[in-house]
């Protein structure tokens, strides 16, 4: 095959495996492309640059996600600036690709602190009512074995953040793969460059604008906390308390359609109307998420209960009718199977933030 006709399709195949976010370095997305395309060892002068490559998931990007690309790249860096304001005693450095521009589908937004203490810094999270994950992930690098702390915080869009040691804030770090210094941006440096990028948005405004606005997931943990002490009859729910029973069949809504949002809302919402007034949870339920869910979830969450009345056949013929109108019925049908299998005692479930989490990263990562 023509060298440079083979570069190419390296270079498009390795784009589709990031893109996709089957890899999620360089150096393996290509090699993995060589082989399909190589039929066996390629010379490392014929692979693509990370350059061509890059510019290929772009490519990709405009093609999938069009002018909604350019809005969210605009947003991210927006809650990247929020971000790095609430946590700015620890020197806060913009990097990757919400700075460069080359994001794609699930990007997150990487940050680097510098702070020798890590609860100092998930204090303010939690101040602020964020959850968080942290991770510590032992390299080898340089020669010698590093450890590395992360802070994963999933809000609107997913944040990566990376802690080091105080002394560290004027190191200049290089990209493991070009040996090169990083790109990166403090906050008066970002704050220019917002304002290069998008003169004619009110930076400050759209901040303040979405400081006040409501983050829904935060209001599905306080929607979802109180079914931890509502006991359900024990021959209908032998698991136990609403909480558990609606974290059950989340997990199994997620095996039957991961990707589906929401479908996986209204499996980890049907219930909560039984913290507010059990008489009529559906009722009480469908008030408390008016204005926050879709009008899909919303409607799975006011029929889930003929759900069961389709599986027994005691429901109507007319109203069975009217449900199968709409474009949501089968996922009615399947909310309903998993809401009886969530019933069981003993299994291991999700707990609520994991849930919460999982549904945060699914927005970001799919829109």
């Amino acid at each position: 095959m023509e060298t440079s006709k083979l570069r190419r399709q390296i270079a498009y195949e390795a784009a589709r495996l990031m893109y996709e976010r089957q890899e999620s370095e360089y150096y393996r997305a290509k090699l993995k492309a060589a082989r399909r395309f190589g039929r066996g060892w390629v010379k490392p002068a014929d692979l693509p640059s990370n350059a061509e490559v890059r510019d290929q998931v772009q490519l990709l990007a405009r093609l999938h996600e069009g002018d909604q690309r350019t809005a969210d790249l605009q947003q991210m860096r927006l809650a990247a600036l929020r971000m790095m304001r609430l946590l700015a005693r620890f020197r806060p450095r913009l990097i990757g690709s919400v700075l460069t521009g080359h994001t794609r589908r699930g990007s997150d937004i990487d940050l680097h602190l510098f702070s020798d203490s890590l609860h100092a810094v998930t204090g303010v999270l939690e101040q602020e009512g964020m959850t968080y994950d942290v991770e510590r992930k032992q390299v080898r690098k340089e020669g010698e074995q590093r450890v590395y702390r992360h802070i994963h915080v999933p809000q609107e869009h997913l944040f990566e953040l990376t802690v080091y040691a105080a002394d560290m804030a004027h190191h200049v770090f290089k990209s493991s793969i070009t040996g090169k210094a990083i790109e990166r941006v403090s906050i008066a440096e970002l704050e220019q460059f917002l304002e290069r990028e998008y003169p004619g948005v009110d930076i400050e405004q759209t901040l303040r604008d979405a400081s006040e606005g409501i983050d829904r997931y935060q209001l599905y943990e306080v929607l979802l906390l109180p079914l931890e002490n509502v006991r359900q009859h024990p021959v209908h729910h032998p698991e136990g308390d609403a909480l558990y029973h609606s974290l059950q069949v989340f997990d199994l809504a997620c095996n039957a359609l991961p990707y589906d949002e929401e479908f996986l809302t209204a499996a980890l919402l049907h219930d909560i109307g039984k913290g507010i007034d059990p008489a009529d949870h559906v009722a009480a339920g469908l008030e408390a998420v008016a204005g926050i869910v879709t009008e899909r979830p919303a409607w799975l969450i006011e029929n889930h209960m003929q759900a069961h009345a389709i599986a027994d056949g005691t429901i109507g013929w007319r109203r069975l009718r009217r449900l199968k109108e709409s474009e949501s019925f089968q996922e009615l049908v399947l909310l309903g199977q998993c809401d009886r299998g969530g019933r069981r005692r003993g299994v291991e479930a999700s707990d609520l933030y994991e849930a919460i989490a999982y549904l945060r990263e699914l927005r970001a990562m799919c829109g």
